[in-house]
């Protein structure tokens, strides 16, 4: 019987933080940090890049969970065909995340008319201060580069 409550209990917490949109490899890091984007800026695209490589640096990839959410005009980042698509992929292959707002980009497509076409590799959000929130409770500390 407590086998199977044990069991159980493992089954649900492993199927909460993935309803989370949680890495499993985050619960065993010693930081978290979610880096904010809300700017279109290309010196903006790039300092945030430049924050989650250099914090990768410092303290390695398996010490470090971070997850870069992009909302409002930070939402280009993640758009097909960035520039920054290759430094984008090297940070994944290290474990960084890349969260797009299917709020935003819902809006987008709705006032353009046309699809905005996502890099494959980003992970869709509902809302992206949701998701910072979300994070923050998950023990992420949150930067805005």
């Amino acid at each position: 019987m407590k086998a199977a409550l044990a069991i159980l209990l493992l089954i649900s917490t492993h199927q909460f933080a993935h309803a989370q949109g949680m890495r499993n490899e985050a619960a065993f890091v010693e930081h978290r940090l979610t880096l904010q984007l809300s700017d279109a800026s290309e010196e903006k695209q790039s300092l945030v890049l430049s924050v989650a490589n250099n914090v990768l640096k410092s303290y390695g990839p398996d010490k470090v969970a971070v997850e870069v959410v992009a909302f409002g005009p930070g939402v280009d980042l993640l758009r097909a065909g960035n520039p920054n698509a290759e430094r984008i992929s090297s940070l994944i292959s290290q474990g960084v995340r890349f969260d797009a707002c299917m709020n935003t980009i819902t809006t987008i497509e709705r006032n353009t008319g046309k699809p905005f076409l996502l890099n494959p590799k980003a992970i869709r959000v509902a809302a992206g201060v949701p998701q910072i929130l979300e994070l923050a409770e998950h023990g992420y500390m949150t930067v805005r580069p």
